[in-house]
């Protein structure tokens, strides 16, 4: 998945900033799979502050990029049309801001998205993502030292392609170990091993750690709740898993849902929640 994130960053970047907007013509292939992922965010939307709204859709199909904003709370409209001059990866999942649609905010997914139950709760994981980005994410970004460097040496990938030490034995081992209590429930052994992570990462590293934990946690968790509100499995990572960013999702869905245990509401508050994730281990 990294590898196509990193190419449809590319290709927005490169060359779909200068797709020419087409006529604006319906796209009736799509519109079934817009009213599933609209009736799926309505009953969702009791979960989270961030299924309180649709957000805007983006799809490539037949050599042509389609954005669908929302229109009223359940309808759309196509709200931009224009070539893709490359080849975008199918299966694609991303939520970003599309250069060539005045960086607004997009969920950006390929057609397939639409093909089953479980592809429709990752729309709305990816609708999580837009939420953050329009409330928070520009504002706690600006307290990250991690961030502020790659933004100046125009690193605009540091989110996906920052070097955290995967490969140090002592970090994945004291990584998992603090998964396993939070998901024991136990909050003092999981303290314990949160304290050392802490003090064996420089700040780049726990300041990348905490905001992956922050941003794909919660994603992985409102999706695994809207998930189980539709009767379907949840996404737990396979037990030869590497470790690797998306390591991150799985430890920041049990550390979120842990630490709103203890404090009711906290989860819905999403930046005091990154700041209590920040602030532990301390």
């Amino acid at each position: 998945m990294n590898k196509i994130i990193t190419l449809m960053c590319a290709c927005l970047a490169a060359a779909l900033a200068m797709a020419q907007e087409a006529p604006l013509t319906p796209d009736p292939r799509v519109e079934p799979g817009l009213a599933q992922v609209s009736a799926w965010r309505e009953k969702a939307a009791d979960i989270h502050p961030a299924f309180a709204k649709n957000y805007p859709v983006a799809l490539v199909a037949g050599g042509q990029w389609r954005v669908f904003a929302p229109e009223g709370e359940k309808g759309w409209k196509l709200a931009f049309q224009g070539p893709a001059k490359q080849e975008v990866p199918a299966g694609v999942r991303a939520a970003m801001p599309l250069p060539f649609w005045e960086n607004r905010m997009a969920c950006v997914v390929s057609p397939d998205a639409f093909d089953s139950a479980g592809e429709i709760a990752v729309v709305l994981h990816e609708f999580v993502h837009c939420y953050e980005w329009e409330t928070v994410e520009a504002k706690l970004k600006e307290g990250m030292e991690v961030c502020r460097e790659a933004m100046a040496r125009q690193d605009y990938m540091w989110e996906l392609q920052h070097p955290f030490p995967y490969g140090n034995a002592e970090v994945r081992r004291v990584y998992f170990l603090w998964q396993e209590e939070l998901a024991k429930g136990h909050d003092a052994r999981a303290s314990h091993w949160r304290s050392i992570l802490r003090k064996g990462l420089n700040r780049h590293d726990w300041e990348y750690m905490t905001w992956q934990e922050w941003k794909e946690g919660l994603a992985r968790l409102l999706e695994n709740r809207v998930r189980q509100r539709f009767g379907l499995p949840p996404r737990f990572p396979s037990a030869d898993a590497p470790f690797d960013r998306v390591s991150f999702y799985r430890g920041g869905e049990l550390f979120i849902e842990r630490l709103a245990a203890r404090e009711p509401g906290l989860d819905q508050d999403i930046e005091r929640l990154y700041r209590r994730i920040f602030a532990s281990g301390g």
